[in-house]
């Protein structure tokens, strides 16, 4: 088992990253939320767990240890597979996942591509049981119905949903309640 890599990015794409390990180039897969950060040249540390498949040894990475032992956990429903598991968690952070299954809210799941109301459901259901409690979370605020919409058009346009929520956050609390105003200015929050 692989429980970690350190080294140098050599190369970064959509979801991947090539590490300089010892002279070596390890391909990882990686959440697309960490891509933003990388940068080529950077020194990376992550969080990995390898899948050995048949024909195949595939290097899946984390920046934390939770986001890999919450991709393990994904990979145990029925129907989720590696791909899946690393789209969930390209959308969703620990937390929210956290409270999307305290909150028995499989429509939260249904907001990832690729998962459908039965693999939401068979998420929520194998997920209830083992995780941590919501204990120490802070609590989700109160959302408007223009912020909700804010935030569909936001995941609409491609943007995750953490990503949606934090530029939603990000809005002065005297921005008026009109929906066209605050998606101009949660879009220039990205543009910064």
């Amino acid at each position: 088992m692989i429980a970690s890599i350190s080294g140098k990015a050599l190369s970064i794409e959509e979801g991947s990253v090539v590490i300089e390990v010892g002279g070596l180039g390890v391909l990882v897969h990686i959440p697309t939320n960490l891509n933003v950060n990388i940068k080529t040249g950077d020194n990376l540390f992550l969080h990995t767990y390898l899948v050995v498949r048949q024909d195949a040894l595939t290097l899946y990475g984390f920046n934390t240890a939770e986001a890999r032992d919450f991709f393990i956990l994904l990979l145990g429903v029925n129907g989720v597979g590696p791909r899946l598991a690393l789209a969930i968690l390209s959308v969703m952070d620990p937390d929210a996942i956290r409270r999307a299954v305290f909150n028995e809210q499989p429509e939260v799941f249904g907001r990832v591509p690729g998962v459908g109301k039965r693999t939401a459901q068979k998420i929520l259901i194998h997920l209830q049981d083992r995780i941590k409690s919501v204990e120490g979370l802070l609590p989700v605020p109160e959302v408007s119905e223009a912020d909700r919409e804010v935030v569909n058009a936001l995941t609409s346009l491609g943007y995750s949903l953490v990503e949606a929520q934090t530029a939603v956050q990000s809005l002065p609390l005297d921005t008026p309640e009109d929906l066209e105003t605050r998606l101009r200015l949660a879009l220039q929050y990205f543009g910064k």
